[in-house]
């Protein structure tokens, strides 16, 4: 596979994002078709993630994590995209949401329990869309009672990234409904409680092997100290990680995008029509030229949402760009990738069309296209 743009990274960036798509490429490629047709992630390419480090890359060293930058987790998003969106996204919702969620609102204790286990080996999930409130992400139907000592949810989640693998949800629901979004909490579920379960798992059309699923609250009893951040503040805790969580959609359908280039640069140089390669052809130059000159407007768009957020610079406006450019960029470079495989392309015994179908889910999670250009507009206007 050819090597990518450095776009302005360190040596360290560099070597990192590295790394990670040669594990990928080696360890994740030879098993995406069956991950794919199983609709699963072996738990042992799970612990290998764990023993990369891409599972914990912010949390701090003291916890057992890797200690690295909000960019890293990025970067080895886009790095793992590259080969397998599925596993692009485990990695990304448990860095992105999750952690970034614990790191900044969690207390001193609930980091010592939690931090180190989600560096270790176990999976984290993110719940907040629910029947009622996907765009709208705030109309929750999902009720935390307050108990003599805590709380009793009940409730139930829909749509779960990671659901089937995670140990500890951070679960989103309203103590006091008369409040509206000031009454959202969030909360910090373990998976073995009683009163919560793991529910359907979706049959998907993309991204298969990453899990889908709802969860199911029946007076789930939880302490006090499981409430991460503040009672009635959980809206801005949901706020805030989700424009993070946004840039890491972005890196994952930049990585999406590029491994779709890669296979169809690739193919055009081998496959032969009327005496030479197609690659020969000016009409399918063109092409792959439009497609990587928009794969690298998308990462410059990922890279600076990126150093913005590390930077500690508000980037709104910048993460539902690179989330939107870079989503609509994926779908077209998957499809040119079909285009130019021809009747390869749709069959699965080729690469692209997995690709193809993993595309589509980027205009929709983690705040669709429309979404994305209301907070740009409403960025440019205000």
């Amino acid at each position: 596979m050819p090597a990518l743009p450095l776009t302005h990274l360190s040596e360290d960036e560099i070597l990192f994002r590295d790394s990670v798509f040669e594990f990928a490429d080696h360890e994740i490629r030879p098993r995406v078709r069956e991950m794919d047709e199983r609709a699963s992630i072996p738990k042992e390419l799970i612990a290998q993630l764990f023993g990369l480090g891409v599972m914990g890359v912010e949390i701090p060293e003291p916890y057992g994590g890797a200690g690295a930058s909000f960019f890293h987790s990025v970067l080895a998003v886009e790095a793992l995209s590259r080969v397998d969106p599925a596993v692009g996204v485990l990695v990304d919702v448990q860095n992105t949401l999750v952690v970034n969620a614990i790191n900044r609102w969690a207390t001193e204790e609930q980091r010592e329990h939690v931090l180190p286990r989600l560096a270790s080996g176990a999976v984290g999930a993110y719940a907040l869309s629910e029947a009622g409130s996907g765009s709208d992400a705030f109309a929750l139907a999902a009720r935390a009672t307050p108990t003599d000592d805590g709380f009793a949810i009940t409730g139930r989640k829909l749509w779960i990234t990671n659901a089937h693998e995670a140990d500890i949800f951070i679960v989103f629901a309203t103590v006091d409904p008369s409040a509206g979004y000031r009454g959202i909490t969030a909360f910090l579920v373990e998976r073995d409680l009683p009163g919560f379960r793991v529910g359907k798992k979706e049959d998907k059309l993309g991204i298969r092997a990453s899990s889908t699923c709802e969860l199911l609250l029946e007076d789930c009893r939880v302490p006090r100290s499981a409430v991460l951040g503040e009672v009635g503040k959980g809206y801005k805790t949901a706020i805030e990680t989700l424009n993070e969580g946004r840039i890491g959609i972005g890196a994952q359908m930049l990585g999406l995008a590029q491994g779709a280039l890669d296979h169809a640069v690739a193919y055009t140089k081998e496959r032969r029509q009327f005496g030479k390669a197609v690659s020969d052809f000016q009409g399918v130059q063109f092409q792959l030229a439009r497609a990587a000159m928009e794969i690298e407007a998308a990462r410059l768009l990922v890279y600076n949402a990126a150093r913005l957020r590390d930077a500690g610079v508000s980037f709104l406006q910048e993460a539902a760009m690179c989330k939107l450019f870079a989503s609509e960029v994926a779908e077209r470079t998957a499809s040119l990738a079909v285009n130019l495989f021809g009747g390869y392309g749709f069959v699965k015994d080729y690469p692209v069309e997995k690709l193809y179908r993993d595309a589509k889910i980027g205009q929709i999670y983690e705040g669709t296209s429309n979404l994305q250009l209301q907070t740009i507009a409403k960025s440019l206007l205000s």
